[in-house]
């Protein structure tokens, strides 16, 4: 097991406990959005219990890995939780969920409730053993609208709010998506928000509650929400879209030998860009620069004459002279350069941890910094139902019941090893 450290790594003594120490989850997710939910709140003390089927979470079969059912997301987005594994097909296993959310405080889920009610476990039975429940619905649609119940996925979210055509107005060639899955752990946040304000007005009312998050309306919020534009009026001011953002010429700018990332946007920012290339009365000068107004208007016509200039200097100059400017500058990294970055070094991003069976591991830290009771690693990703007879027991769960269970995990392993 991985244990914090005992004393504060900001100053001011010993660490007090966990913030959601004693806050129970049962995860019953899969892939990427709401175990990266979980794993958020795992990192930040909760008793995260993630239950898996006999095969497992899918992330677990994806390359690369040291040993079967260990894949890499699998453990980018499973630290801190114990994995127990029930066959939800079996009425036994059916009644040892219900006994283990009978002692917990939240139920995240991604299976439509419609199909867990088929195997008699809903909402109205849960919080019949236990009011204070709180069950997190994660789903692709809302329920009351036309598209409910369909399947969703990142690529698919990322079409339908519109990224993929926005990707092509801002100078690609052609639609493609981003490669991140950023729909799936954006939504993810968004269930972790909304199960803890649960918890803080359960807390006031002493009653727990149902809390339906969409995948599409959610992202539909936070993508479209840059780009309101003239919709944002009634009649209408003008088409969608944030010029400065959509201009083609927003991008990594050449140098003499790499790229540069810049931002030159203030007042400020253009008046010492221009001083430092030669031009002390350009700002003053030039009426496009004159506000953000008008900047904004001529995005496209600046940032390629930016463009220009950029490319008559090295990027370590570049980067020297916009640092001692004040504007805002930095290298662009590649997926290889970025695990190198001085500062995430410095900071201790990226950890390196001994598995107990993948062996030694590089993770990234949780990004925050508490200075009484920070988020830590206290156990890693956990191999396929290493805690499901140490929960089922805690649970209450009689002993002939959990045998039983054990029994068929083993014979269901003993048949997909032998097979």
């Amino acid at each position: 097991m991985l244990t914090s450290a005992s004393e504060n790594p900001l100053g001011g003594g010993m660490l007090a406990p966990a913030a959601l120490a004693g806050l129970r989850i049962v995860d019953m997710t899969n892939v990427v959005m709401g175990p990266y939910a979980t794993q958020v709140l795992a990192d930040y003390g909760a008793d995260v219990i993630k239950i898996e089927s006999p095969q497992g979470d899918t992330t677990r079969q994806i390359p690369p890995m040291r040993n079967a059912g260990m894949g890499c997301l699998f453990m980018h987005l499973n630290r801190n939780k114990r994995s127990v594994v029930l066959d939800l097909k079996q009425p036994e296993c059916v009644r040892a969920l219900l006994d283990l959310a009978a002692h917990s405080d939240v139920l995240i889920c991604n299976v439509r409730p419609a199909a867990l009610a088929r195997l008699g476990i809903s909402y109205e039975e849960l919080t019949e053993r236990n009011p204070r429940l709180i069950w997190i619905s994660l789903v692709g649609f809302g329920s009351d609208g036309p598209y409910a119940g369909r399947p969703a996925y990142e690529d698919l979210m990322q079409g339908l709010t519109g990224m993929p055509a926005m990707l092509v107005q801002a100078g690609s060639a052609q639609p493609h998506y981003v490669p991140l899955s950023f729909n799936d752990r954006v939504v993810g946040l968004h269930a972790a928000i909304a199960l803890l304000s649960a918890v803080q007005w359960r807390e006031r009312s002493g009653r727990g509650q149902f809390i339906e998050v969409p995948m599409f309306e959610t992202m539909a919020q936070f993508t479209v929400g840059d780009h309101m534009g003239g919709m944002s009026f009634e009649p209408p001011e003008g088409p969608m879209g944030y010029l400065r953002t959509l201009n083609k010429e927003r991008r990594p700018y050449a140098t003499l030998d790499g790229f540069i990332c810049l931002v030159v946007y203030t007042d400020k920012h253009w008046q010492s860009f221009f001083c430092m290339v030669g031009q002390t009365k350009r700002f003053e000068t030039d009426a496009r620069l004159s506000s953000l107004v008008s900047r904004t208007t001529h995005a496209a016509a600046l940032y390629a004459e930016l463009a220009e200039i950029m490319r008559s200097r090295n990027t370590a100059d570049w980067l020297t002279q916009m640092n001692a400017a004040d504007i805002p500058a930095a290298p662009m990294h590649t997926l290889d350069s970025v695990v190198h970055d001085e500062h995430l070094q410095a900071v201790g991003m990226f950890e390196m941890v001994d598995h107990p069976t993948e062996g030694l591991v590089r993770q990234l830290r949780a990004p925050t910094r508490w200075s009484a009771s920070p988020p830590s690693v206290r156990s890693p990703a956990p191999t396929l139902g290493q805690h499901t007879a140490e929960v089922l027991r805690e649970a209450g769960v009689p002993q002939e019941q959990v045998d039983t269970i054990l029994q068929r995990l083993a014979s269901h392993h003993l048949a997909k090893t032998s097979g």
